[in-house]
């Protein structure tokens, strides 16, 4: 009888050198899809670590054919159930619910934030995300962020091929249904954001609206501990008259920094010298369509609190 590396107990002898190396060889993979699965830095970390617990303890060796293959089910299985827990978190949730951004100073990628950022982990898309089921948006990442056969997820998630090849057109249906997916160069999204930076340090209202698609959106999360807008902010001239209004109340006193949202560039605002917001922007690559501003202290605590020049 073969064991569900799932529900596995944590006992038995501890794993071989060798074991150990791939299990760190194969740790940003499984961070990179716990954090998608989830949102959240310290839940990722968190399914990891309880996937080691599994693997160096688990008493059928023989029954392991492939190491990727076992572990990539724990996490997936264990981020499933966690992230039906968290659903019901979330609803109660003050606000709107943004994932925690993976922020860096520079294009400098450390080893986590740099895991597969080949395929999309961008703040817009695990927004989108959140409106999947937990099966749902396993499958679709797997196939769509990882490149799995129908056979592997049907395996992983006990389905068959053909409810996979359902679940995983169904939720690419939602994706591109709620989220316009534009293929722009970093250096284009780059452009736009030094442009966005530039228009709102001007405090000119037009200037910012210039840079804002028509029916651009702002999403705010301030988790009930922090102002933030409670429902989305639609058109580029209420969007660029928040940041007019802000910046014209602030003065010198904000302040904006580039940085790496998620392997995407967005940006840092400190208001008197404290970390404020971490902004993550989407782009058609001449205009920005997506703002996300991520204000929840609770989220930002893996970014530099305070500005330093």
């Amino acid at each position: 009888m073969t064991t569900d590396p799932a529900t596995a107990p944590a006992t038995g002898p501890a794993r071989s050198p060798a074991e150990i190396d791939t299990f760190a060889a194969l740790r940003p993979r499984l961070f990179s899809i716990a954090y998608r699965m989830l949102g959240t830095r310290a839940d990722a970390e968190d399914i990891v670590q309880d996937a080691w617990l599994r693997w160096q303890h688990d008493t059928d060796r023989t029954a392991v054919r492939s190491a990727e293959a076992w572990l990539v089910t724990v996490v997936t299985r264990l981020s499933i159930d966690r992230l039906r827990a968290a659903k019901a978190e979330r609803e109660a949730y003050v606000g709107w619910w943004l994932p925690e951004p993976l922020v860096e100073a520079s294009d400098e990628h450390t080893p986590e934030a740099a895991a597969e950022l080949a395929s999309d982990l961008s703040i817009a898309l695990l927004w989108v995300l959140e409106r999947l089921s937990a099966e749902e948006r396993a499958a679709f990442l797997l196939r769509q962020a990882f490149d799995h056969g129908y056979d592997e997820i049907a395996a992983l998630l006990g389905k068959t091929e053909a409810a996979c090849r359902q679940m995983v057109h169904r939720a690419s249906e939602r994706v591109q249904q709620t989220r316009a997916r534009f293929d722009v160069p970093r250096e284009a999204h780059r452009r736009v954001v030094e442009k966005f930076i530039v228009a709102a340090r001007s405090g000119e209202r037009d200037a910012i609206q210039a840079l804002l698609a028509d029916d651009a959106e702002l999403v705010g999360d301030g988790g009930g501990k922090v102002p933030a807008v409670l429902k989305v902010l639609h058109g580029a001239y209420r969007i660029a008259n928040l940041f007019w209004v802000t910046g014209r109340r602030n003065g010198p006193a904000l302040v904006y920094r580039h940085a790496l949202i998620n392997g995407e560039p967005g940006f840092l605002r400190y208001l008197d010298g404290k970390l404020e917001s971490a902004m993550a922007l989407a782009t058609d690559g001449e205009r920005i369509v997506g703002i996300y501003a991520i204000r929840n202290p609770d989220k930002l605590t893996g970014v530099p609190q305070r500005l330093t020049q």
